[in-house]
């Protein structure tokens, strides 16, 4: 009886060691997929930096802001009006965490070569003022990091702001009802916004061909549109001492022309942007244009005194 007892309790315990056993290889195997998996996203999240000419380095890293003016032809409402515009392109460090411009050096920050774009125009008796920026790494290696547009008007203001994050995540607000409140996600394509910053780095790895496009954030809103994603061609074009890089929306029936100098800094020289403007029965085909008057450098943020407000007449503003 003894013996029988033993047994039972040998193969009982037999049972156990191998189900123990089986469970630490399943867990092993777990871990190991786990462990292969991670090692996968760390080799795929980024895409290898670009080395920075010297002359890049001289040019954008003087302390100094590059500001160029334009004069401004912008259809709204279906009707020709008249300003300026100003691209205000300068580098700065760019907080990886908090995707806003970084208030001391730390070894996450991100340096970005920043465009501030500005139109003013008036629409009859009330202005226009509108706003966009785009935070792009300057090494190229991915999209924008941070995008935000502004309007405002005597009918109200609107405020969109696009983080690059897992996805693209955009909010959205407007006094327009049906617009309102929003918060979207996208699949991260090519944002429009962004291009301009990219052709002052490296204009010759301009998207070319048929591509997904975001549109800008002024066009979206401006026209009403929806916030996604559209098919889209591009093309670049070297004219000799000037290049123009074309986008054209089929569906939105838009095409917009980059007009840029071929040899370094490759400066903005002027665009075009051909769309439907207006509604109903008012609503045609025009085409907005911005002509270079002067491009300066400045640290501009230190010419804040009533004295330097002269300095604008050097801009031709």
């Amino acid at each position: 009886m003894k013996k029988w007892i033993k047994f039972k309790l040998a193969i009982v315990l037999f049972a156990i060691i191998m189900t123990t056993m089986g469970s630490c290889k399943e867990r092993g195997t777990e871990e190991n997929k786990d462990i292969a998996l991670n090692e996968s996203k760390k080799t795929t999240t980024e895409n290898p930096k670009k080395e920075l000419s010297q002359e890049f380095k001289t040019y954008w890293y003087s302390g100094q802001a590059e500001i160029t003016s334009y004069a401004l032809e912008q259809p709204r409402y279906g009707q020709m009006r008249y300003g300026h515009a100003v691209l205000v392109f300068v580098t700065e460090p760019f907080s990886a965490d908090k995707q806003v411009k970084a208030d001391a050096h730390k070894s996450d920050n991100i340096p970005v070569l920043k465009l501030n774009s500005t139109k003013k125009y008036l629409t009859g008796v009330y202005p226009y003022s509108i706003m966009s920026s785009s935070f792009y790494p300057v090494h190229d290696n991915e999209h924008s990091l941070k995008v935000t547009f502004s309007a405002q008007e005597w009918c109200g203001q609107v405020y969109a702001q696009l983080n690059n994050r897992d996805q693209f995540e955009v909010m959205s607000h407007s006094y327009f009802e049906s617009e309102a409140d929003q918060n979207v996600t996208l699949d991260k394509v090519t944002l429009e916004n962004e291009l301009w910053n990219k052709i002052r780095i490296d204009p010759k790895g301009l998207p070319v061909g048929d591509f997904k496009i975001i549109p800008s954030m002024e066009y979206v809103r401006l026209s009403h549109k929806e916030l996604k994603s559209y098919d889209a061609n591009a093309s670049l074009t070297d004219n000799g001492q000037e290049s123009t890089y074309t986008i054209a929306y089929p569906e939105l029936q838009r095409t917009l022309k980059i007009n840029f100098s071929t040899s370094f800094p490759y400066a903005i020289e002027g665009w075009t942007e051909t769309f439907i403007s207006g509604y109903g029965e008012k609503a045609k085909t025009m085409t907005s244009r911005a002509k270079k008057i002067k491009s300066i450098k400045s640290p501009y943020w230190q010419k804040n005194g009533n004295e330097h407000v002269s300095l604008r007449d050097s801009l031709g503003l």
